[in-house]
């Protein structure tokens, strides 16, 4: 017998003070994803993610009966210059939903809004992020091309790969680095998306 259809409907949105409940639930996703991937992603504390959450930086996504189903935050460097999107988590049970896409494209929103002039960019070892990331016009550029801000690369010291970047002096590890620079006057498919689908999605599984 065929399974059953569920549908999912999801807000994803800038999230806020009423948000700040979910800190814990985004730190555990982190963690939890952390410790099953064994490399790539840096923990963050609930504090750390309440802090993002009040300065307006972080994108949330809620599924029905307010569950959490997903998060990502953005962060300045360089004193502006450069903003990362970092953290981006959703939850094993609206996996391959194409949610990650749709948190990310918000949080590229979010980050030209508010910093239209910054580079943006990333460095992860996820497949599925990477897909995403060029499709918004990132582009794969050596260590060396990304903020040399300490405070960020320090960020990398509770990933397991951290001596990796250590012994390399900063310029190679598992992640790869990708930026989208807006001085290129490259097209992201964000372009693209209608305001009613930035706001909310409906998915079948």
């Amino acid at each position: 017998m065929e399974k059953a259809k569920q549908k999912y409907t999801f807000q994803i949105e800038v999230a806020s003070v009423e948000h700040i409940r979910y800190a814990e639930a985004i730190s555990q996703l982190i963690e939890h994803a952390a410790i099953a991937r064994g490399t790539g992603i840096a923990k963050r504390t609930p504090e750390y993610i309440t802090q993002k959450i009040s300065e307006g930086k972080g994108i949330i996504a809620i599924a029905d009966n307010e569950i959490l189903a997903g998060f990502c935050y953005i962060e300045t460097w360089d004193h502006g210059k450069y903003v990362a999107n970092s953290g981006l988590i959703v939850d094993e049970r609206f996996r391959g939903l194409g949610l990650s896409k749709q948190i990310k494209k918000a949080a590229f929103t979010l980050s030209r809004k508010k910093f239209p002039k910054a580079k943006l960019f990333g460095i992860t070892t996820s497949p599925a992020v990477l897909k995403i990331n060029s499709q918004l016009g990132y582009r794969p550029v050596g260590f060396t091309e990304l903020t040399t801000d300490e405070e960020f690369w320090r960020g990398c010291q509770s990933c397991a790969n951290y001596d990796i970047l250590m012994r390399t002096n900063r310029k190679l590890c598992l992640c790869t680095g990708m930026l989208y620079d807006p001085a290129e006057k490259l097209e992201p498919l964000i372009l693209e998306i209608k305001e009613d689908e930035k706001a909310k999605s409906s998915v079948s599984v």
